[in-house]
């Protein structure tokens, strides 16, 4: 038995030998091939373009990255009044009030204000209004200003302007 599988060793032997000297020769002939070639152009590198300089004139600016409104203190000299009484309107979000008209009596123009519970309230300028402490400005025959003071998300009030529009 074992004079078969010597024969059949030494076969199989010869033909892996020869299957590896054919890759050989073709790993030869390609890498002749490649050096037969013309060697490849390489490109040149774009020319650098020297940048614009330009002055930094902004160094005397309230810095973007410090906390604080404009100007810096002014958050902190704007505060809703806590120890007044409120008045019936501030009930109300400022949106879902409504001005309805104007009235004048004895020299004086009155806005006319309605609620979501369709109740009409007189206001003059001093008044206030809605959630924010929005305080009445002026009276037009039109609209109505407001400023609010309202949260600036850092801890202090920003006075922010609002109006109520007379919808016809």
């Amino acid at each position: 038995m074992m004079n078969r599988v010597i024969p059949l060793l030494l076969v199989a032997a010869a033909v892996s030998v020869a299957g590896c000297s054919s890759k050989d020769s073709e790993l030869d002939r390609f890498i002749a091939q490649t050096k037969q070639e013309p060697p490849g152009r390489v490109e040149l590198l774009p020319e650098v373009k020297p940048y614009d300089t330009f002055p930094y004139t902004a160094q005397d600016m309230r810095s973007p990255f410090v906390p604080g409104g404009a100007g810096g203190a002014g958050s902190l000299a704007v505060r809703p009044n806590t120890k007044r009484s409120r008045e019936y309107l501030e009930e109300f979000p400022l949106d879902s009030l409504k001005m309805v008209g104007t009235l004048s009596m004895s020299g004086r123009t009155y806005g006319l204000v309605q609620t979501k519970e369709n109740k009409v309230q007189r206001v003059l300028p001093g008044n206030y209004l809605g959630q924010n402490d929005g305080r009445i400005l002026s009276i037009a025959p039109s609209k109505i200003t407001v400023s609010e003071i309202v949260p600036d998300g850092s801890g202090g009030f920003i006075e922010r302007g609002a109006a109520l529009a007379l919808n016809e």
